[in-house]
């Protein structure tokens, strides 16, 4: 009898199934006997593959990040760089409430099966910064923002988005202060914050409210 044929695209499907049982389930429906019926396949095959859980949840963390990257890169560079800033904190918010209980394995807000990230997890997504700090660039080129680090500045945009994409998603934002009009006043003001002025604060946010992420 000849052996079985190893599917070459296992891996990437027990990953991506991971992810989607992950966004669309929760925590609790991440264990190894689902995931192989999922995708049609053996619990041993899950363990050849990644050897155990960590490795299986190390990569479907990797597979938030990429996710994450995905959606940023959608959002199209136009003439307006403070609106693109803006569009891809959308994006941001927009991904974390599609992906919900990745984004908080992701970014270490849960774990699973006793996984936690390590070091090298945390900043292995780092990469998903870099369209913010483009848009920052061309903002200082375009002296909508002043003169500063464009990774500094993309940093703390970051960092004040993140906070309230965490409250968002543990629904602590209701009406009338709900996420959309905390985000708003927000971004406001840390655009006003680096440098640009409030009537072309105003003009850019409403420009890339209007857009589809």
């Amino acid at each position: 009898m000849s052996p079985r044929r190893v599917d070459p695209n296992l891996s990437a499907q027990l990953i991506e199934a991971a992810a989607r049982l992950l966004s669309e389930e929760g925590p609790a429906a991440l264990s190894t006997r689902k995931l192989a019926a999922t995708v049609g396949t053996s619990t041993m095959a899950v363990y050849t593959r990644f050897g155990g859980m960590d490795d299986l949840v190390r990569a479907v963390v990797r597979e938030g990040f990429t996710l994450l990257n995905r959606r940023l890169e959608a959002v199209e560079e136009t003439d307006d760089p403070v609106a693109d800033v803006v569009a891809l904190g959308w994006a941001y918010r927009a991904n974390a409430r599609e992906h919900r209980h990745l984004y908080n394995v992701m970014f270490g807000g849960s774990s699973l099966s006793g996984f936690s990230l390590t070091d090298a997890d945390r900043q292995h997504g780092r990469y998903t910064l870099d369209a913010l700090v483009g848009a920052v660039k061309r903002c200082v080129a375009a002296e909508r923002f002043q003169p500063a680090e464009p990774q500094l500045v993309a940093h703390q945009l970051w960092i004040a988005l993140h906070g309230l994409v965490t409250l968002d998603l543990g629904g602590y934002l209701v009406d009338p202060l709900n996420a959309d009009v905390c985000y708003q006043a927000q971004i406001c003001g840390m655009l006003l914050g680096a440098g640009d002025t409030p009537e072309r604060a105003t003009a850019s946010v409403a420009s890339a409210a209007r857009r589809e992420v």
